[in-house]
């Protein structure tokens, strides 16, 4: 630099010694002559700023930014590359680490698992959606195996224990199989009372059929100590960040299939801790199959009304029902790949669950009959006609002739 120049220029004074500051300062001897005759040394001038690609880009990072303080760097260039950005992705974290200041955190100590040992599972808030007319509360089901890091999430509009069963089979489906042992906060979908030995807890019973099918081992963390299971918790922030903030879905079909999408995404990108691909190391885990054992069948059931078009809605699909029915109120039973409609504990029909949404389901069984049975209605003539306005006859008095007589003369001609 040119600074160790002059500074070595300066401490050699009176010295005209010019390839002994040349090699000692690594300038170039021409270099070193012309600055030794100059009467005053010269002033470093800053360098001009280059341009670079993603300046183009500030005034839109430093509105996400604004909107979303804590949105990470990966994510704004995953933003701007669909914007037409061609730089590369240091550069954009160098920029975000500019005009975002860092947020100390407390340290922890880092738990890590063998492979296969064990896996972390967690709920998230995610707020509400309007789903099927009505305002519903937005979950998050996480979970992540402890030693390959693999993450698997999946949104749900209920939080019960057949709920959470089905996302644990949707899990081990997408991880090809299970750990020894899942970590579990004391949440009520596991145990029902905490108590201090873990035997003596009171435990959901149908969620404890469930791991004895599989033959997996419940734990619990320990109380007030969320760095038990802080790889979930920084899973559900994650997801939070990196996926959910500043996106729209038109459906919570295709919010799962973009979950998915983000599961290969990350799950294919080497870890921040491990540095490795987790499906690489997922190729370790050694996990159980889920194929060795028969498939635990969960059954979920909701409310529904029939519409007096002959169709009940659900999750933004619609499913026909017998035009008998209509306006009537049914029991929605769904499965993993089937929808039953019962009425008074009676299945009425059956249909296979759509996938995606703003679909429909039509069986032309169900509407067999409406039409003649609406023209009847239309071109049947009634027996009588209703009264609709009532207007009196006249009212005539009857009098004795005498009375006339009185009034014609006395008598008849």
């Amino acid at each position: 630099m040119l600074r160790d120049l002059i500074h070595e220029i300066e401490l050699r004074k009176g010295t005209t010694n010019i390839s002994e500051i040349a090699r000692i300062s690594g300038y170039d001897r021409k270099t070193v002559r012309k600055y030794l005759v100059c009467r005053t040394l010269p002033v470093e001038q800053p360098r001009k700023r280059k341009p670079t690609k993603l300046d183009a880009y500030h005034e839109y990072i430093a509105q996400r930014l604004k909107d979303y303080p804590d949105l990470g760097a990966k994510r704004i260039f995953r933003e701007i590359l669909d914007r037409g950005y061609t730089g590369k992705y240091t550069q954009v974290k160098k920029y975000v680490r500019t005009i975002r200041p860092d947020i100390a955190v407390k340290a922890v100590y880092r738990y890590e698992t063998e492979p296969g040992r064990q896996a972390q599972v967690d709920w998230g808030d995610c707020g509400s959606v309007y789903v099927d007319g009505e305002s519903r509360k937005l979950s998050c089901f996480a979970m992540l195996l402890g030693y390959s890091r693999m993450r698997y999430i999946e949104f749900t509009l209920n939080t019960d224990v057949p709920t959470f069963i089905q996302c644990h089979l949707n899990a081990f489906r997408y991880f090809r199989g299970y750990p020894e042992e899942i970590l579990y906060d004391n949440m009520k979908q596991v145990v029902i009372r905490r108590m201090k030995k873990s035997s003596e807890s009171r435990w959901n019973d149908l969620f404890m059929d469930f791991t004895r099918h599989y033959g997996f081992t419940p734990r619990l963390c320990r109380p007030y100590r969320p760095q038990t299971k802080g790889k979930i918790e920084q899973t559900i922030g994650f997801v939070k960040q990196d996926f959910l903030k500043g996106s729209t879905f038109p459906s919570l079909q295709d919010l799962n299939g973009q979950a998915l999408q983000w599961c290969e995404r990350v799950n294919s990108t080497p870890h921040g801790t491990t540095h490795e691909i987790p499906r690489d190391r997922l190729t370790r885990e050694n996990l159980s199959s889920p194929d060795e054992v028969p498939e635990y069948r969960i059954t979920l059931t909701e409310s529904r009304k029939i519409s007096r078009d002959c169709y009940v809605s659900y999750l933004g699909n619609h499913y026909s029902v017998p035009y008998r029915y209509a306006g009537r109120t049914a029991m929605v039973r769904v499965t993993r790949d089937l929808l039953e409609v019962l009425i008074r504990g009676q299945i009425v029909c059956t249909h296979e669950l759509l996938s995606g949404g703003l679909r429909v389901s039509r069986n032309p069984d169900h509407f067999y009959g409406l039409l003649s049975e609406v023209m009847k209605t239309t071109c049947r003539r009634p027996t009588s006609h209703p009264v609709i306005v009532a207007i009196p006859s006249p009212c005539v008095e009857h009098r004795p002739l005498a009375v006339y007589d009185q009034f014609s003369g006395g008598g008849y001609p």
